[in-house]
């Protein structure tokens, strides 16, 4: 006698209160009861069908129900496949094997244990912000599963779909959605690379390359004047002035570098420092400009830092460094304004901005990315779209002139 698996729905206590939706299997005339963590309210459940209510599109709550309906579709497969092994074997068996199994399925190469190994690994190694990354990745693949795991087998093509259009009536931008995917793409192929699910390549139908970005670079006349502005009657202005100035002239050093420098690492006017994003080993030719401004601004005698942006060794560095870019960049904002600039400066900026003057003055896009600790020259290409597309435009014209 096959085991039957019915949606079943428990209300709450107070009636004003979401209920709970569980499993009921039942085998031989046993009844076992699986719960879930999946919740609706009363009026949202069809007693009658044993299904929850179909909502109309214009319903708050619709793509929270359609989120549920999703996930009960997998867990019955699930189930469904577990019973399907059993009785193909003609294995005697009983329901709290059936969930035992089903439990054990869920913990089996979990995607979420997987991804949070890899964010510990990458925690250790001191790779902070790419950890992060990939902590993003995983907190948005949990909204859409409602904190429901899933096996990396079970990462197929119909998920990835399903994530994809989860996300997109989310309102999330089409660059954040690859980033999303390409971070699980790259999980998904690191448990493919150490032999633990075979590769069925369920990400060719959703997005995962990146569109070229708004300009973020500004002209060197516009540094200029940031550099030449009077900002005595402001301290802070002129921090976050000089920093983006340090950027910018350390060949557009992201500001997490920046915050991390050591005092060990200038040695004989040599700066070597590691990518924090990366690991990668990057060195400067120390310049006086450079000089000049960590002078202005040294660390305590007593921290290994270079710069004051972490003042306090003692306390937590990634906070401190956290809310210098925040102050930083709401700064850079006013002084964008002031220079007449009609995007937002913000310390990114000036990573953009020295890619795209060093083009500008001829220098090889290999030699750039080299510059700029980019693992391959794609990237580069990403910071200097817009500068392409300006030498692009400005050769139409003479053609069109010739007409």
């Amino acid at each position: 006698m096959k085991t039957s698996i019915k949606l079943k729905f428990r209300p709450s206590a107070k009636p004003d209160k979401e209920g709970t939706l569980y499993y009921q299997l039942i085998h031989k005339r046993r009844v076992k009861q699986i719960k879930t963590y999946y919740k609706i309210y009363p009026n949202e459940w069809d007693e009658s069908s044993n299904n929850i209510i179909p909502l109309n599109k214009n319903s708050e709550r619709k793509h929270y129900i359609e989120s549920i309906e999703r996930c009960i579709k997998w867990d019955v497969q699930r189930l469904e496949k577990i019973i399907e092994e059993y009785e193909s074997k003609g294995l005697p068996y009983q329901l709290i094997h059936i969930e035992d199994a089903y439990h054990q399925l869920c913990q089996k190469h979990s995607l979420f244990n997987y991804m949070e190994s890899i964010i510990s690994q990458y925690q250790r190694y001191g790779q902070i912000r790419t950890s992060e990354t990939y902590l993003t990745a995983l907190n948005s693949f949990k909204r859409f599963r409602m904190n429901v795991d899933v096996t990396l087998e079970e990462l197929n093509a119909e998920l990835l779909l399903s994530y994809e259009y989860y996300l997109k009536l989310e309102g999330i931008s089409p660059n954040t959605i690859s980033f999303y995917m390409h971070r699980l793409r790259a999980v998904y192929n690191r448990a493919v690379e150490q032999e633990l699910i075979e590769q069925r390549f369920p990400f060719k139908r959703v997005k995962t390359s990146i569109e070229k970005t708004v300009k973020r670079a500004i002209p060197v006349k516009f540094i200029r004047k940031l550099k030449s502005l009077d900002l005595n009657d402001s301290p802070s202005k002129t921090f976050a002035r000089d920093m983006f100035m340090l950027s910018f002239y350390t060949r557009g050093m992201s500001f997490i570098d920046l915050a991390y420098l050591q005092k060990k690492d200038l040695q004989h006017n040599i700066l070597t420092y590691r990518r924090k994003k990366t690991g990668q080993k990057l060195q400067i030719h120390w310049e006086t400009c450079m000089q000049q401004i960590v002078n202005m601004y040294p660390a305590r005698k007593d921290s290994p830092f270079l710069l004051s942006i972490i003042g306090n060794p003692q306390k937590d560095h990634r906070r401190q460094y956290q809310n210098a870019l925040i102050r930083i960049n709401r700064n850079l904002k006013k002084l964008g304004e002031d220079i007449g600039l009609e995007l937002p400066l913000t310390m990114y900026v000036a990573r953009h901005s020295w890619a795209t003057t060093a083009r500008s003055e001829g220098v090889p896009i290999s030699v750039i990315s080299e510059g700029m600790g980019h693992d391959n020259e794609k990237t580069t290409q990403i910071y200097l779209a817009s500068l392409e597309s300006s030498v692009v435009d400005k050769a139409n014209r003479k053609i069109i002139k010739l007409v």
